[in-house]
């Protein structure tokens, strides 16, 4: 069976898909410390939040996989233990959510030294790329977990360009999301997998990029549960992913009856953009322009890209567009934050 599904995963992924730049050894490239956070606070905030929405067993035992020094475990989980492993001592070593630790390279040995069934959740947190035997790995995480468990897998794009395998490398940040969804699914153990985004949020002002006008990293989170979850135990709430606070609704509704007046974004307040419909033989527009939202970090936008993925249609969001002969709001679905943009009329 090992044998037909090997073919297949060659067949698929190529039978290069895990090698890396550098394929010299992982103990050496790790053994340099690294007190340093791979993600921007929003971002981690983002994945502290994931975390906390997740783990819902009460002082469950949590193993934290190709762990450093900061484990991102929100202040409410209240854990019964929880393990490192990693490659960097000095970093485990200083990690202060860690009960324990152990110094182990999964692509060397992708069999985890732990008993089966040990603990009730694994986190796997920006590193999933840098595995060579991401299938081997994910078996074995079925393995010492409890049957309901939780993996939970969170990623971004940003990574070590020379130990990220080539898969990794050449693959959309949508398609990431499909290769994770591969390892988990090659396991029968876990059941279905489920996905939430963060995109767009604004960058913290004194973040060393903020004034670049980047948004966030983005947060890209995959996670199943083994298979035989005790009964009565209470369901993994979806999380609830921040792009601000909400307006009421009477403010929203009032500010939607002014748009026609301001040409404001009812959601974010920023001023919408004249845009120019673009005339194509697969449309039909009555009007010549439109006006768009194109601030990224409008909570419509960025609420978008979680609400598109629970509808099937992951690596797309929507912005707000208002037509002013028909005095309507609607939205209109984008791919990426550049996309419609090249459309905006500069006003005069």
């Amino acid at each position: 069976m090992e044998a037909v599904e090997q073919r297949i995963n060659n067949w698929v992924y190529g039978p290069d898909a895990f090698t890396r730049e550098d394929d010299s050894d992982d103990a050496v490239f790790y053994e340099r410390d690294r007190f340093v956070s791979h993600l921007d606070r929003t971002a981690l905030d983002t994945v502290e939040r994931i975390v906390g929405s997740l783990v819902v067993e009460q002082a469950p035992i949590i193993l934290d996989l190709m762990a450093g020094w900061d484990s991102h475990l929100p202040e409410g989980i209240r854990p019964g233990k929880v393990v490192g492993l990693g490659l960097n001592e000095n970093e485990l070593r200083s990690n202060t959510a860690l009960d324990e630790y152990v110094i182990h390279d999964l692509n060397r040995d992708p069999r985890l030294p732990f008993a089966d069934g040990t603990f009730d959740v694994v986190v796997n947190t920006v590193s999933v790329d840098y595995l060579t035997r991401p299938f081997d790995v994910f078996r074995d995480v079925g393995r010492i977990l409890k049957p309901g468990g939780l993996f939970l897998v969170v990623f971004s794009n940003r990574m070590f360009q020379q130990k990220a395998v080539k898969v990794w490398k050449e693959a959309s940040e949508e398609e990431r999301v499909i290769i994770v969804e591969d390892y988990f699914r090659s396991v029968p153990a876990f059941g279905e997998t489920q996905v939430a985004i963060s995109k767009g949020l604004p960058r913290p002002q004194d973040d060393k990029y903020a004034h670049l006008g980047l948004p966030s990293d983005p947060i890209y989170a995959v996670w199943a549960e083994k298979r035989g979850a005790p009964a009565g135990r209470r369901p993994r709430p979806r999380p609830q992913l921040d792009a601000g606070a909400p307006l009421s609704r009477d403010e929203l509704a009032r500010r939607k009856l002014q748009v026609a007046r301001t040409l404001q974004c009812p959601y974010c307040g920023q001023g919408l953009k004249k845009w120019k419909v673009p005339q194509t033989p697969f449309t039909e527009w009555d009007n010549e322009f439109m006006y768009i939202c194109f601030n990224d970090a409008c909570p419509y936008l960025v609420r978008g890209w979680d609400v598109m993925e629970t509808q099937g249609n992951r690596g797309f969001s929507y912005r707000l567009m208002y037509n002013p002969d028909r005095d309507a709001l609607m939205p209109v679905p984008v791919p990426n934050l550049k996309a419609l943009r090249e459309s905006i009329v500069e006003e005069d």
